[in-house]
């Protein structure tokens, strides 16, 4: 079955923009399918109410030039109706096979949200056999990476203040935690980890901030596990003498376009920090720096800046300190409307990113060093990138680690 072109109720602007994006990366078109909402990328790039029932696969094919095809099942015709485009209806699957055969055919090269090797599992959404498909029909399938990252993680002026002044307010909620931290263990002779946490929850609702989930915060050895999280039923107290680890993000409430804000700080419940604690945070934080002003040379030369280019600068200031084996995770991750966003993490260790870092994104720089069974410190900051330079958000940055009972 075969119909015309439906009236599409969404904005077609995207894919005119998709368009441009595919003539300037040489590719023939981007090929999107989904199966039981396998791919929310393709929900989100694309418009689509991602909590419409849909039970049959569907493709929709953008050309570099020329007219999209959306290809859907006959008991699911209207699934992609909000896009323009003519429409194929399918019943069996040889009709499913042929009508993409025909879509694709010619095209040379056909982006989808698919990694080689894995590299990127963000992106990898399209399983194993529906790639040798779509080869089958003599086409080459390339990964929709940095498309993906075009049009997933590039803010919009809008966001760009959302994020600012979120980052005001989260810089504000650090001090006052500490301060609480303070005043708590003078008080009282201690407080706990989800206390802290529920404090600063109770701020991030005052001053108008939503989180996917609580903050972290990790006295001692927890802090030497950079996903800990404490509960009502699994907390520890914080006394003087402990080393505090706080890890926390927001966005603007009430506002569905609002961009994330990401911080990390530590602090020392004592009037002087020990030389041990102040020793690592230095290593951490001269790794974090220099990340930063590598980010910001390159960005000022006008030269192409990849996500696992950064990631090594900072691993190399903690390996040559003789730590290496104790930075146990990527060295930032994008941020967009959720806190791991889908534009380029800076990353060699758990993937190789070669993603390119691009205008109007957004990501962590955030080196640790995780001593199992004693303390972690981690120093996380969030860099935004213009065309001419690259923004650190949540100023002043962390130069030392907080001596809690001095504030």
């Amino acid at each position: 079955m075969q119909t015309g072109e439906t009236s599409p109720r969404t904005d077609r602007d995207i894919i005119g923009r998709i368009q441009e994006a595919l003539k300037r990366a040489g590719i023939g078109g981007w090929l999107f399918y989904d199966f039981r909402q396998s791919d929310p990328l393709a929900y989100r790039i694309l418009g689509l109410d991602e909590t419409r029932l849909g039970t049959r696969r569907w493709f929709y094919f953008i050309p570099a030039e020329g007219q999209p095809a959306k290809i859907v099942h006959a008991i699911e015709r209207e699934h992609l109706d909000a896009l323009p485009g003519k429409k194929f209806v399918y019943l069996s699957w040889q009709q499913l096979h042929e009508y993409v055969r025909q879509t694709v055919r010619g095209c040379g090269t056909v982006a989808m949200q698919y990694s080689p090797n894995n590299d990127i599992p963000y992106v990898s959404r399209v399983d194993a056999g529906t790639v040798e498909l779509i080869r089958s029909f003599g086409v080459d399938v390339v990964s929709s990476s940095d498309l993906v990252a075009q049009f997933e993680a590039v803010w919009t002026e809008a966001q760009w203040q959302s994020h600012r002044w979120t980052a005001d307010r989260l810089r504000r909620i650090i001090d006052e935690t500490f301060a609480e931290i303070a005043r708590r263990v003078r008080e009282r002779g201690e407080t706990s980890e989800y206390d802290v946490q529920q404090f600063m929850m109770a701020l991030f609702e005052r001053d108008g901030l939503i989180t996917d989930h609580p903050p972290i915060v990790a006295v001692n050895a927890h802090a030497a596990n950079p996903h800990y999280a404490p509960t009502r039923e699994r907390t520890e107290p914080i006394r003087e003498g402990d080393f505090v680890l706080i890890d926390y993000w927001a966005k603007k409430k009430d506002d569905p376009e609002a961009v994330y804000a990401d911080y990390t700080w530590t602090g020392y419940v004592g009037r002087s920090v020990p030389d041990r604690y102040a020793h690592i945070f230095d290593i951490v934080r001269r790794a974090r720096d220099r990340a930063i002003d590598f980010v910001r040379q390159a960005v000022r030369a006008g030269r192409s800046l990849h996500g696992w280019e950064i990631d090594e600068v900072a691993r190399t200031v903690i390996a040559e300190a003789g730590y290496g084996p104790y930075f146990i995770h990527r060295t930032g991750h994008s941020i967009g409307k959720e806190v791991h966003g889908n534009g380029a993490n800076i990353d060699n260790l758990e993937t190789r990113d070669h993603r390119r870092i691009l205008p109007h994104t957004a990501f962590s720089i955030e080196p640790g060093i995780y001593l199992e069974g004693e303390f972690g410190v981690r120093s996380e900051v969030d860099v935004y990138v213009t065309e001419r330079d690259a923004i650190v958000t949540g100023e002043p940055v962390q130069t030392a680690v907080v001596a809690i009972l001095a504030m």
